[in-house]
């Protein structure tokens, strides 16, 4: 038997030619490190969005942390919480005075007489806002944000203080005139003035302010008469002729005597604005006294008005009527004064119409009371007599259906000729003497009268300071010519003004057809109040006031028919100054 030879093992099958052995190719190492790497890498910019994303949403919605204002951390508060930290922390270290220099003499204003105010919306307002970006977070988290304080100033307030600056301290040049104490014509020479530049004025002390208070040296312009001695002592010489003896008017058959005394108490010689004096001759006034020598009595003409008998308006007809032309015997009045000559002056008569008709009053619908109001006031004060006066004036005074009642246009200037005085008024904060001063009141009383009436209101400017004798929120300041009170008749009725006035008080009494049944002012309570300062002055002439707290309030005008409301007013705010309380130490 054949042996039979073992069996070779099978050949290793490696998958290559030659059979040659190989190491594996797997390798399970590098896989693990792909799936690794984005892995932190997606962790790092997760942590990195969180680093953001989580102080950006705690810092959204407030001011960014790290922002200060002139030192005062407001960071991370609400946008309120740092209004209110603001006005607290800052608005008084902002408050300060400027001391404006003013021909030598300086006068100290304050921030409320400017109306300085922190703008604290639009200080916040240079702060980032919103959803913060990653630069502001990084700041919010590592620095700190400094931002400027913005102040504002309110121009109409400024300007009004200027304004009182300019009543103590301007000088007006004085023209040249002659006038009569008697019969004695008395010269007045022409003297060089000075003026405060208003303009000027306000830019600088508003530049002061915004740069945080200090001194300031305010510009006086002079201001030059356009006569001179030379014009004075001619006028003197002819006024001197003007009284030697009467003059004598004459129409027809008829005569009267003007005697000296009257033409001294009606002649004046006046700047004619080319640098000589004029005569001006008051034909009116002297018609007043002489003219029944020369045109019967029954012959004049008068005007239609209301006249209130036992309770109730009475319709005076209107009269046309004869009179002497007072404008040319002025004229010829004038010329005699300036240039001599004979002193017989013919006048003549002509028709003279009424001025208000009986056809422009019968339909005006004056029937009753439509409203009433009065103010008070102390005794025999110099301002007492203006606005007794005032009131003197505008007494029957008729507003027609859609006309506007100015009272300045009507009134005019208040001068000393015209029966006014020099009294105490506030103007722009400061307490001066102006002719016709504490004529406010009247405008006050009048403006209540209105209000109540249910008139429109078309202007009127309410005063820097609460009085206790007037309401609140319903003032009026008065100035001529800048500060007027204005009323517009929008009925379909007239409206006959009627005053009267005692010692201590004055009503003004508005005659028309009621069109509400009631007409009512609606208060808020008082709020934001303001403390006043002290002072003591011993500055000649100067004039105490009693301090009064700041406030605001609001008003509006409510209108009732029927039993129930027809309609109201928009709201009126009104906001009071403190006034400061001055003690006058001068002797005198």
């Amino acid at each position: 038997m054949t042996a039979k030879e073992p069996s070779s093992p099978p050949a290793p099958v490696f998958g290559v030619a030659g059979g040659a052995e190989r190491p594996p190719a797997f390798d399970a190492d590098p896989p693990r490190r792909r799936r690794i790497v984005p892995g932190l890498i997606a962790l790092v910019i997760i942590l990195a969005a969180l680093a953001y994303v989580v102080p950006a949403v705690l810092m959204s919605g407030s001011v960014l942390r790290g922002t200060h204002v002139a030192g005062v951390d407001i960071g991370g508060l609400t946008v309120t919480q740092a209004a209110d930290k603001l006005r607290n922390d800052l608005g008084a270290r902002l408050s300060k005075p400027v001391v404006a220099d003013i021909g030598g003499k300086k006068d100290t204003i304050q921030p409320d007489e400017a109306g300085l105010e922190l703008d604290v919306v639009g200080t916040i307002g240079q702060a980032p806002s919103g959803f913060p970006s990653p630069q502001e977070v990084w700041q919010g988290l590592t620095g700190t944000t400094e931002l400027e304080p913005k102040v504002s100033i309110d121009s109409a307030q400024l300007t009004r203080t200027v304004e009182g600056l300019a009543e103590a301290a301007d000088k007006p040049a004085y023209e040249g005139r002659v006038t009569f104490a008697g019969l004695v014509p008395k010269p007045r020479e022409p003297q060089d003035g000075v003026l405060l530049d208003r303009d000027d004025a306000v830019q600088r002390i508003s530049d002061a302010f915004l740069q945080g208070g200090g001194n300031v040296v305010l510009t006086l312009r002079p201001a030059k008469p356009v006569t001179s001695s030379e014009t004075v002592q001619t006028a003197l010489a002819k006024a001197k002729q003007a009284v030697s003896g009467p003059i004598t008017l004459t129409i027809g058959g008829k005569q009267a005597q003007v005697s000296p005394a009257l033409i001294a108490a009606n002649l004046t010689y006046n700047s004619d604005g080319d640098g000589t004096l004029a005569p001006e001759f008051n034909a009116k006034a002297v018609l007043a006294v002489v003219e029944s020598s020369l045109v019967d009595a029954a012959q004049q003409p008068r005007d239609a008005t209301y006249e209130i008998v036992d309770g109730k308006p009475v319709l005076v007809p209107a009269r046309t009527g004869r009179g002497v032309n007072d404008k040319l015997l002025a004229r010829d009045a004038e010329k005699v004064f300036a240039d001599g000559g004979a002193r017989t002056v013919p006048v003549r008569l002509g028709a003279v119409a009424p001025t208000v008709t009986t056809a422009e009053v019968r339909g005006l619908g004056i029937k009753e009371v439509v409203a009433t109001f009065s103010t008070t006031y102390d005794c025999c004060q110099p301002r007492v007599k203006n606005i007794q006066r005032m009131a003197q004036e505008l007494d029957g005074h008729l507003v027609k259906p859609g006309q506007t009642f100015s009272l300045n246009e009507i009134v005019g200037e208040r001068t000393i000729e015209d029966g006014y005085v020099e009294a105490g008024q506030i103007v722009g904060g400061r307490m001066v003497n102006i002719v016709g001063g504490g004529t406010s009141q009247f405008a006050t009383t009048m403006y209540n009268a209105a209000f109540f009436g249910g008139f429109d209101d078309v202007e009127h400017q309410p005063m820097d300071y609460y009085a206790p004798r007037y309401p609140a929120g319903r003032d009026v300041a008065l100035l001529y010519p800048d500060l007027d009170l204005k009323w517009r008749n929008d009925a379909e009725q007239g409206v006959l003004i009627k005053t009267a006035f005692t010692d201590t008080s004055v009503t003004v009494t508005l005659w028309s057809t009621k069109r509400y049944d009631k007409v009512e002012a609606v208060e808020s309570e008082r709020r934001s109040f303001t403390p006043f300062r002290r002072e003591t002055s011993s500055a000649p002439g100067c004039l105490p006031t009693t301090g009064e707290q700041g406030f605001t309030i609001d008003v509006t005008r409510v209108f009732h028919q029927g039993g129930k409301v027809v309609k109201k007013d928009k709201k009126l705010t009104t906001k009071y100054r403190p006034q400061t309380q001055t003690t006058c130490t001068a002797t005198r």
